[in-house]
């Protein structure tokens, strides 16, 4: 298989300048050197040495990224009541690996291969290492020009990307938790992995009609996370709230995290891996540009995600009645998710400015949901979807893109991805169901599903304030 062809401004181009660092060392060797064969050498060495270091920056990047599914699964089992978290578990190592699959099945060509401007690839399935890879390994130390020319090794990339894919499917399991269909999610993970995001991917990393249209997104405020967000917004939509959470007199019940620490920890892995989703995202190091363009990302994504959880404190009690550490946690995500889409800004107090307000807009998110009897219960549409318009947007502001196509990126992949997965959960409700029954959630996914409690210890007592949803006749 062949390598991907990128050029400039795509987002999941390999950044000029990749031998730009050891560039002074090349025109001294050609003045102080004679014999032609040491520049060559000295060119070789260049070469080498940069796909070496882009070739591990995206692996390590990625292996980081990848830790992130540790984050969302702290973040959501802490989040739910203690009767479902072994379920989240078995979801988010399951989501993780169906994303694996289908994206290394046939989502990597849907988004990559021979878009040329249009809506999707052409079918490459079983994506794996280009011909000149497959011939070095063989033995064949001809083809090692060939592949050092490419910049890195094809598959690092793939891998990279794979571990944004996970990241869209994470986002739907925390909003759909304590009542979804474990298999229809399942289902609904393939389909988003496999074809909804690639296509999102092709418009815009894949080079086609939104990127040439001048839609830009650093590393994903849009691609991923809004994907991610509408998707979950769908399905909360179709599968409805649980029993209980909203009541005929207009109250909502209030459902604590069953596990503090575990959530703080979750948000402050997902901090920890944002750095590799975002400075992964300069694409390569092997220059000094490379190398300070990537110290400026991870500094601005860190800024965005401390005035994210200084602004969700301060704004919390005035909108939501109450100093609230969900809050507070759910503002370090929005501010990372708003920074996203352009956190290779020069200027570190555009990144406060934005992840401030993304902090802001997903906690007047919270109160939104409420309102119109949503229920998302680790926040995931506002700290992913509502942050991440704003994040795309704002990229418009300090991040040099353009405001216009920006609004048209967010409007398009709005309507795709709401309207594909709405239909996706529909179908599945209409043959499988996409719910547990109420019996089973009343009792709890482990216990009826699983037959596994999370905290066996512990006894589960019948809560006295379930029932009274707004749903039961009078």
């Amino acid at each position: 298989m062949r390598a991907p062809t990128f050029t400039q401004g795509s987002p999941r181009l390999l950044r000029s300048g990749g031998t730009a660092l050891l560039a002074g060392i090349l025109a001294l060797a050609g003045v102080l050197a004679a014999p032609t064969g040491v520049a060559a050498a000295v060119q070789d060495a260049v070469q080498d040495t940069a796909f070496v270091l882009n070739t591990f920056s995206f692996l390590i990047w990625g292996a980081l990224v990848m830790w992130m599914c540790a984050g969302f699964t702290m973040l959501e089992s802490g989040s739910v009541r203690s009767k479902n978290a072994s379920v989240i578990c078995l979801k988010n190592i399951g989501l993780y690996s169906i994303a694996g699959l289908t994206y290394y099945i046939v989502g990597y060509g849907l988004m990559y291969t021979d878009v040329g401007g249009g809506i999707i690839g052409a079918l490459d399935w079983f994506y794996g290492p280009s011909a000149d890879e497959a011939a070095l390994l063989g033995g064949n130390e001809g083809a090692a020009a060939a592949v050092v020319e490419n910049g890195y090794a094809v598959t690092s990339d793939w891998f990279f990307q794979m571990v944004f894919v996970a990241t869209t499917a994470s986002i739907v399991s925390g909003a759909l938790a304590e009542r979804v269909n474990l298999w229809a999610f399942f289902v609904f993970t393939a389909i988003l992995t496999a074809f909804i995001y690639p296509v999102v991917g092709a418009w815009t990393w894949g080079q086609g009609w939104l990127h040439e249209l001048g839609f830009t997104d650093f590393a994903g405020s849009t691609i991923v996370h809004s994907t991610g967000g509408w998707a979950a917004l769908a399905g909360a939509l179709v599968v409805g709230p649980r029993w209980g959470k909203f009541r005929k007199d207009g109250s909502v019940k209030l459902t604590p995290p069953s596990n503090i620490p575990a959530v703080t920890l979750g948000v402050f892995i997902l901090w920890l891996g944002w750095f590799g989703f975002n400075g992964g995202s300069q694409l390569a190091l092997g220059s000094a540009a490379d190398a300070v363009g990537m110290s400026n990302v991870l500094v601005n994504t860190n800024l965005a995600a401390a005035a994210g959880v200084i602004t969700a404190i301060l704004v919390s009690k005035p909108i939501l009645g109450r100093t609230d550490l969900f809050a507070g946690l759910n503002g370090a995500i929005a501010g990372l998710v708003a920074i996203t889409a352009g956190p290779n800004i020069l200027d570190g107090r555009w990144a406060i400015v934005i992840g401030a307000v993304g902090a802001l807009v997903c906690t007047l998110g919270l109160k939104v949901l409420e309102r119109y009897r949503i229920d998302d219960v680790v926040g995931a549409v506002p700290a992913h979807l509502f942050a991440g318009v704003w994040g795309t947007l704002a990229a418009s502001i300090a991040a040099g893109a353009e405001f216009v196509p920006q609004l048209i990126g967010v409007v398009s992949v709005g309507a795709f991805v709401f309207v594909v997965s709405f239909i996706v959960w529909t179908v599945l409700e209409k043959t499988m169901g996409v719910r547990v029954s109420r019996n089973v959630e009343e009792i709890g996914q482990d216990s009826a599903e699983l037959g596994i409690d999370a905290y066996p210890e512990f006894v589960l007592m019948v809560d006295p304030d379930d029932g009274g949803d707004f749903r039961d006749p009078d």
